[in-house]
């Protein structure tokens, strides 16, 4: 697999969780690339070919779920990421073909089976 694939790509416009994420991520072995938003310079192109996507469900601008939505099929993984649970959220999400929600705070355990499910990476 080529190198751009292994790419993990985070968008959470909150810094501090950005590059706790980022930095669980690349203990844990992962390329990454985070943004702030969705509408960041480069975030479509380096999604639109990343192995897994991690994103926040709200996002200045566009939202996470409307961003994933604009990516060409067939989209990478994705696990998103939200401070507000609803039953009508995660419909939007899981109609998207995203892979799962986590609500927030959740264990960076709970993110790194979360990534490798979706992945089918081996643990």
């Amino acid at each position: 697999m080529d190198e751009e694939r292994q790419l993990i790509v985070i968008v959470e416009d909150d810094s501090g969780l950005r590059r706790a994420v980022e930095r669980l991520l690349r203990l844990s072995g992962f390329r990454t690339r985070s943004f702030h938003s969705a509408e960041d310079a480069n975030v479509f192109e380096l999604a639109s070919t990343a192995r897994c996507l991690v994103i926040d469900v709200q996002l200045p601008g566009i939202s996470g779920p409307a961003f994933y939505g604009t990516l060409h099929v067939p989209r990478p993984p994705a696990v998103f990421m939200t401070a507000y649970e609803g039953g009508c959220m995660r419909r939007t999400i899981e109609s998207t073909g995203a892979h799962t929600v986590l609500i927030k705070p959740f264990l960076g355990e709970a993110l790194i089976d979360e990534i490798l499910k979706a992945t089918g990476a081996p643990r």
